[in-house]
């Protein structure tokens, strides 16, 4: 079997975002089982991945795209996976897998600020109606999704006649076997996320008016005028504004932690919440269904739109033995998002389109 694995959304430099950490862990633990050649459009993209076989081909932004499989053809794969659904398909000859992280830009559909512009607005314009994301899905051979949230969805607006097989997202280990915790005696609470307007940080700004001795950590870097909002919001020294962190700071913030708190209107996964849960640290989250998914009974729920029921959720954990239950259900909730169990699912489901026959002209 020749798998092909689509590394073109690795970063090419810095840290990993959410599609590249995706690609780069899942090649990983997949080449402990078969193995794999990497497609890249950048030999710098190799510092963040493993020692594997690759070929370098075009980027994943050319124009070129449509018809990626002119480059991939002539290596005569059995099957081809790449980590979005945006994968050129016309004139293929192989199998192909390709997956679909969420549907939350049809819901807000600011693109990446790091696209061209002229794929700023293809993007824009491809999340206006359910028809692109339909013909992208019946391309393929199956269709991978990170979530039941999401695969619930994709059923939901009929988006596929395909397969729809879950390969769980994971996190990055935030400590090497961390140690049970106790509350301490700081009521510290972190925020790890973005501050476009349906991450509803205000909620938690607001909330804070109800939680006298609490302080809010603020991680991610916050334009200034964002920052003056809310600072308005909150009550005097409530805030503390980190402006970007260290993988080291953010451990260390997290393993201190009273809980992490995330009032997000919508999400497609919520990794943070994962690496809070890994250290003990209990979180309290919007009631929205991928949260219930990720925390299941883990989490503590509060209505993102209602400052004092959030308030309220968070009081929930003063009580030190409540505290406790819910830090040790974290740890166990969190064994569930592991690269190696993706891993084996998602050999499963290159397994299977490899030993299909090959398509000898498949639809672009």
């Amino acid at each position: 079997m020749r798998i092909l694995f689509d590394c073109r959304y690795v970063v090419r430099s810095g840290h990993h975002d959410g599609i590249s950490r995706y690609s780069a862990r899942l090649v990983e633990a997949l080449g402990r089982r078969m193995p794999v050649e990497m497609l890249i459009s950048d030999e710098a993209q190799l510092t963040l991945l493993p020692d594997l076989p690759w070929h370098l081909v075009s980027a994943e932004t050319s124009l070129r795209e449509p018809w990626i499989a002119r480059q991939l053809n002539p290596l005569n794969p059995d099957a081809v996976f790449s980590p979005l659904q945006t994968m050129g398909s016309a004139g293929r000859r192989y199998g192909l897998v390709l997956t679909l992280h969420d549907l939350i830009y049809h819901r807000h559909r600011t693109p990446p600020r790091n696209l061209p512009w002229y794929i700023r607005i293809g993007w824009w314009a491809y999340h206006l109606t359910w028809i692109p994301q339909r013909k992208a899905l019946n391309r393929p051979d199956e269709v991978v999704t990170v979530s039941e949230t999401t695969k619930a969805l994709i059923t939901e607006h009929r988006l596929t006649l395909r397969p729809v097989t879950v390969v769980r997202n994971a996190a990055d280990p935030i400590a090497d076997n961390p140690p049970a915790r106790r509350p301490g005696p700081d009521r510290n609470l972190v925020y790890m996320g973005s501050f476009m307007p349906y991450k509803n940080v205000s909620t938690l700004a607001r909330a804070l008016h109800e939680l006298p001795g609490y302080r809010l950590h603020l991680l991610s870097r916050v334009p200034a005028n964002e920052r003056s909002r809310l600072e308005a919001l909150a009550p005097p020294a409530s805030l503390e504004f980190h402006n970007g962190v260290s993988d080291a700071e953010y451990a260390e913030l997290l393993e201190k932690a009273h809980a992490l708190v995330h009032a997000s209107l919508d999400e497609g996964f919520g990794i943070p919440l994962v690496e809070a849960m890994s250290v003990g640290t209990p979180i309290v989250v919007s009631d929205i269904p991928i949260f219930r998914e990720i925390g299941g009974e883990a989490g503590v729920y509060a209505d993102p739109r209602d400052p004092t029921a959030f308030a309220s959720a968070v009081r929930t954990l003063n009580d030190a033995a409540a505290w406790k239950k819910a830090s040790t259900a974290a740890r166990v909730q969190a064994q569930l998002f592991d690269w190696n169990r993706s891993a084996d699912v998602l050999y499963e489901v290159l397994r299977r389109v490899a030993q299909k026959p090959r398509p000898e002209d498949a639809e672009g």
